[in-house]
């Protein structure tokens, strides 16, 4: 359960560590026998080593999504980047994306609390309630978005623009099925799944490779930071998920390392050979999967890709469910999986595409998620969380913890707004305008929404220490 009030703090022995009692030592000699707690006030039991971490995030490192989203790296038809360019910002961009993925996963080993449920030492039970719903939000749409895309890929390797219902009802089926066993699945993934993917992802791009790869934009690198920070936001967009599956860690240096890892190779993989085909299609993202169906047995392994693309959406819907249990933690995950489950397959066989928001979509969770990682992490390891949080279910409520978080996201959307309405969209230009601000080539949105509310909390914190005690 989250407890009280979190004894783990950097300074004290990390909730991390062995337990040392005969049943604690059983559980993690047999944790195939062993599953995550149905309700929130339970201890979760420390069974995932670095290797299932690893596997883990390596899988979700990897989708479909990021072979056909390339293209938002790539930009325009016409100002397309360098090849060498948009590398750079997939390596860099992921790099520190997943960094600040490994905060989170570390945080989540050390409390051994659900994401959400972690935040009421951040802000109070009730104030923590506010992220909770605008990840049960996103967590919704990425789950919808992930099985439309399983039946489009599946649509692909069956050659046939029919049956999408029957896919969407088959990847929603199985995605149901892995969240009632977690902990489960995270060891097929790891002793089956992450094979697999690694001899698809190796062969697809050898055999890509061989074909060359056109450079449209050589030389061109205008647009390199909103590709970096596009990057950073696909990596970001798991920061509010982390901590529901590393609070299951042996060790918070396992947590980290092997998330950091795992997701790092396999994210720069992905969208390095996303871009390689997306060249080859002449740029077209509707055409990507045509290039792996154009070698030699590709459909077998693009078969593999859109079979494993499942752990995306089951990482949706149990997230989902655990944040649930933020405002309801006396209600079964089972139950709110299986019903998270059913209304994504519902709302997927209902919704035939979403793709033309995507990028959109990626700004908005950047600009939710990347200040509020910045207000967690300096209040955590600097600030009240040095003395241990309070996690309990009547934590006060912390309003002054919402001014950085508040201010991250303005400075996001004051440096690139994101296209949610033309109201929205002039506000932001009207306030730049005014104040005769004007983006630069190096101006990142997503380092200045971190840096600023990163400083702000950490001024703040002689003030914050007093008041969270």
């Amino acid at each position: 359960m989250p407890p009280a009030s979190s004894s783990s703090s950097p300074d004290a022995p990390s909730s991390g560590d062995l337990p040392e009692s005969p049943a604690a030592t059983a559980v993690l000699e047999r944790p195939e026998h062993v599953e995550a707690p149905l309700v929130l006030d339970t201890e979760p039991p420390r069974t995932l080593r670095f290797r299932d971490h690893f596997a883990l995030w390596m899988n979700l490192g990897v989708s479909l999504i990021g072979f056909s989203t390339a293209a938002t790296v790539l930009g325009a038809k016409g100002s397309e980047l360098s090849l060498a360019a948009a590398v750079t910002a997939i390596l860099v961009g992921t790099a520190v994306g997943t960094a600040m993925l490994g905060v989170a996963a570390l945080i989540g080993a050390r409390t051994g609390a659900p994401a959400m449920a972690g935040l009421r030492g951040l802000f109070g039970t009730r104030l923590s309630y506010l992220p909770t719903v605008l990840n049960i939000v996103q967590c919704l749409g990425w789950g919808v978005f992930e099985l439309l895309t399983i039946a489009a890929g599946a649509q692909t390797v069956a050659h046939t623009d029919g049956y999408r219902w029957l896919f969407v009802l088959l990847a929603g089926a199985l995605t149901t099925a892995l969240t009632i066993w977690p902990l489960g699945s995270i060891a097929v993934l790891r002793r089956f799944v992450a094979g697999a993917v690694a001899v698809a992802m190796v062969y697809l791009t050898v055999q890509l490779g061989r074909q060359g790869v056109p450079d449209p934009g050589a030389g061109n690198w205008h647009g390199f930071l909103g590709a970096t920070d596009a990057m950073i936001a696909v990596s970001i967009s798991f920061v509010p998920l982390a901590a529901d599956y590393t609070r299951h860690s042996r060790t918070p240096r396992s947590a980290f390392w092997g998330s950091f890892s795992g997701y790092t190779i396999a994210q720069v993989w992905c969208y390095v050979l996303g871009l390689m085909a997306l060249l080859q299609s002449d740029g077209d993202p509707n055409r990507i999967f045509d290039s792996f169906l154009g070698v030699w047995a590709g459909w077998l392994f693009l078969l593999v890709l859109v079979l494993r693309e499942t752990d995306q959406s089951f990482a949706n819907v149990y997230s989902t469910a655990m944040s649930v249990q933020n405002l309801l933690p006396k209600v079964d995950r089972r139950v709110l999986s299986g019903g998270i489950g059913v209304l994504i397959t519902v709302l997927a066989l209902r919704i035939d595409r979403f793709t033309d928001t995507y990028s959109n979509f990626l700004g908005l969770i950047g600009s939710v998620f990347v200040p509020l990682l910045a207000v967690l992490a300096v209040d955590y390891f600097l600030g009240a969380g040095r003395h241990g949080w309070n996690l309990s279910a009547d934590a006060p409520s912390r309003w002054l913890m919402l001014l950085p978080w508040l201010l991250g996201f303005a400075v996001y959307q004051f440096i690139a707004p994101t296209q949610v309405a033309d109201w929205w969209t002039d506000f932001w230009t009207s306030a730049r305008e005014t104040l005769h601000f004007t983006p630069q080539e190096w101006t990142s949105a997503s380092l200045a929404a971190f840096l600023v509310p990163a400083l702000v909390t950490w001024a703040l914190t002689p003030l914050t220490r007093r008041t969270a005690r």
